[in-house]
């Protein structure tokens, strides 16, 4: 009834728990009244939301290959940024900010470039080699 999963991961059980862990984190990231600061430079803000939305389409995108599941990923993450950032404008210690939203958006664009790329097959080639020593 379903298409085989494209690729066909042995981890992919473990590899689906981590970038949910992802997602929680960020989703976390994003409406916590004090997120963790991790440095201290001019933009550090705009620069952590490209890198969130970058490390979740990234992820996924290793372990969905298909072209349609690529694509409804890239706009789940859309819309999950633009979600976070109406939920922070309800916490009276955030703002939203549509420069925060135009960051997620080049975070996941920048994802999806790295998905029709070779780069795509980390996941793959890691599963590959170690399956392949182990047995």
């Amino acid at each position: 009834m379903f298409p085989e999963p494209s690729p066909n991961l042995k981890m992919r059980f473990l590899w689906l728990a981590i970038g949910y862990i992802l997602v929680f984190v960020v989703v976390y990231q994003s409406i916590a009244a004090h997120p963790v600061q991790v440095a201290n430079f001019p933009d550090q803000d705009k620069f952590f939301h490209a890198l969130a939305y970058f490390s979740l389409m990234a992820w996924f995108a290793q372990i969905y290959h298909d072209k349609f599941q690529r694509n409804m990923i890239a706009v789940i993450f859309i819309f999950m940024g633009m979600a976070m950032e109406y939920i922070q404008s309800f916490e009276p210690t955030r703002t939203a900010d549509i420069a925060d939203i135009a960051a997620n958006m080049t975070g996941v664009g920048l994802g999806f470039l790295l998905s029709l790329t070779m780069l795509k097959n980390i996941l793959v080639n890691f599963e590959k080699r170690v399956i392949r020593r182990r047995a």
